[in-house]
């Protein structure tokens, strides 16, 4: 037996100095013991980057599958236990066994790319197989259970970068295309609500992903935008979105509006991230002939985050861009916080030409083009979707199906306040691609373009324009498919005085958050990406306030790891 040894508490702390001092210097520890290493500092999942996650992966202080188990917990602590904020439709009863996968992988043969093992929240308009266990059905009971030919063009790209779909997010049923509903609603899923105060209005059809994002109920989340749908719920939940051009991301197997303006994008609580899933989901795709017209090569977006970007450029502010020459439409604290953002550009060294207006602005407050274009494309579109399903228990195959599926259905499709279908019945109506409808794509392309945003451009020299996210900036774009990219502003004052959104919601409301958008022509994106980038890192607005706190999930990765 060794002899028993007593240590003076001055020895003892001498003895694990030099323990500690040899680990640093790789001397051989004479006493046979080593100074334990700190607990790793995880990432708070409320803020949690991408480059943040994957710096953890990469040394072993959390997997894939941690990262599974915390969000699918903090998603059940809010989505519908607490404040019922109802953003996520469902969550992917596969995603446990892809992280398992994905975190062998990445020990034995490394990361396939920045989103290798990161959880990725879909709006549920963007399709996945059947086979995985998750439905696609816009919100609606008339697609539960159908079954598609295949992935979206944009989950392939997504799986193929080694990414996890975590689930689907709640959205405004069919992309809010349906009729006079208030946002953030759906057959499936319900009202779905803001995290900054009770009930407020998710906005846009992108709501659920706007929700799940500023909160972290996911690490990354996709939404889609055929007219304000990623813009809107990036600005009242204090997220960061790209709308990108129409065609550098795919549409191929995303339930349908308009092939001339759908797009889908990021939604994420910065433009770093955002860049990050641009570069991996843009991309040709021979399913949508769209993409075929992008340019030849996909930028790597994040070598557009440059703090100086705003630096020699030219900026512009169109002033007349709402009735009676409003800039927002809105509550005047946004007014306020935009000449502060105009302030912010110019100490960032860009020049800002002000007023820049836009020589169509007053004719797009009468112009029915727009309504002309998308109800055509809808019904075409919508039912060629159908048609292709490899199956649907509902029976609904066309646009006529769905119309009556809710019609017979009023419990779950009907229900009080939210009976409205007149966007589908308008839709059904149309005769196909007929003059009135080439005419008003003509118009469009005036109002947005030659009369619109690369009129502005040209005549005064800018780079890109800027304006609040919430009134009308979103329409130019979209009926040119023009991109937006946008980042937190501001929020509601304290004092607000609330507003009705909806039978279930509220708008304005104290501490509602809304945004700043660039705007730019086609394929700008990049460009954008950078003012945006600029703006985001000087003024660091989203971390200025949080959600309410019922609505902050408090699971983090120390409560999953080792459980």
């Amino acid at each position: 037996m060794a002899p028993h040894r007593t240590w003076s508490l001055p020895l003892a702390l001498a003895i694990l100095l030099c323990a500690q001092l040899a680990q640093c210097f790789s001397i051989p520890n004479p006493f046979g013991f080593s100074a334990r290493a700190p607990a790793p500092v995880l990432p708070d999942l409320y803020e949690a980057s991408v480059p943040e996650l994957q710096a953890g992966l990469d040394a072993g202080h959390f997997t894939s599958v941690h990262l599974i188990k915390a969000y699918f917990a903090r998603i059940e602590e809010v989505n519908i236990k607490g404040p019922g904020l109802r953003a996520v439709l469902e969550l992917n009863p596969s995603a446990l066994k892809q992280a398992a996968r994905l975190d062998i992988e990445r020990k034995r043969t490394g990361k396939r790319s920045e989103l290798h093992g990161i959880p990725v929240l879909l709006k549920d308009n963007i399709a996945t197989i059947a086979a995985e266990g998750m439905n696609t059905t816009a919100g609606s009971f008339a697609l539960l259970g159908s079954v598609v030919p295949e992935d979206t063009g944009v989950v392939k790209r997504l799986r193929k970068a080694g990414a996890i779909i975590l689930g689907k997010a709640n959205l405004s049923e069919f992309a809010q295309f349906r009729g006079n509903i208030a946002s953030g609603w759906s057959g499936r899923g319900g009202q779905g609500s803001n995290a900054y105060f009770p009930h407020a209005d998710p906005c846009g059809s992108s709501s659920g992903s706007g929700v799940a994002a500023s909160i972290g109920l996911a690490a990354v989340t996709l939404g889609s935008e055929t007219d304000g749908s990623i813009t809107c719920p990036s600005s009242n939940n204090n997220v960061a979105g790209i709308k990108p051009t129409v065609g550098l991301t795919s549409r191929a197997g995303v339930v349908p509006i308009s092939a001339h303006q759908d797009t889908v994008g990021p939604m994420t609580r910065s433009l770093t991230d955002a860049a990050i899933v641009l570069t991996v989901i843009a991309g040709k795709d021979t399913n949508d002939n769209f993409t075929l017209a992008q340019p030849p090569v996909v930028p790597d977006f994040t070598k557009a985050l440059n703090k100086n970007a705003l630096k020699g450029k030219r900026i512009g502010v169109p002033r007349r861009v709402a009735l009676n020459d409003s800039l927002t439409g809105n509550d005047p604290s946004i007014g306020v916080a935009f000449e502060e953002a105009l302030r912010t550009i110019k100490g960032l060294g860009a020049t800002v030409v002000d007023p820049a207006d836009l020589p169509s602005a007053d004719d797009f407050l009468t112009s029915s083009n727009e309504t002309i274009v998308l109800s055509v494309d809808f019904k075409v579109q919508l039912n060629q979707y159908l048609k292709a399903l490899a199956e649907n228990p509902s029976g609904v195959r066309s646009l006529a199906d769905l119309i009556k599926f809710d019609d017979e259905n009023p419990t779950s499709e009907k229900p009080a306040g939210f009976e409205d279908q007149s966007g589908f019945i308008q839709s059904e109506a149309t005769n196909g691609f007929d003059a009135e409808y080439f005419a008003a794509l003509a118009a469009d392309h005036d109002l947005g373009s030659t009369r619109g945003i690369d009129f502005v451009l040209k005549k005064f020299n800018l780079d890109a324009i800027v304006l609040p996210a919430p009134g009308f900036t979103t329409i130019p774009a979209a009926v040119v498919g023009y991109p937006i990219v946008t980042v937190p502003l501001g929020f509601f004052p304290d004092n607000v005085t609330i507003g009705s959104a909806g039978p279930e919601t509220v708008y304005p409301a104290p501490g509602v958050p809304f945004g700043l958008s660039f705007l730019g022509t086609a394929f700008s994106d990049f460009e954008l990406i950078g003012f945006g980038y600029a703006y985001e890192q000087k003024t660091q607005t989203r971390l200025s306030r949080k959600a309410f706190p019922a609505a902050i999930p408090k699971t983090q990765l120390k409560d999953v790891i080792g459980k």
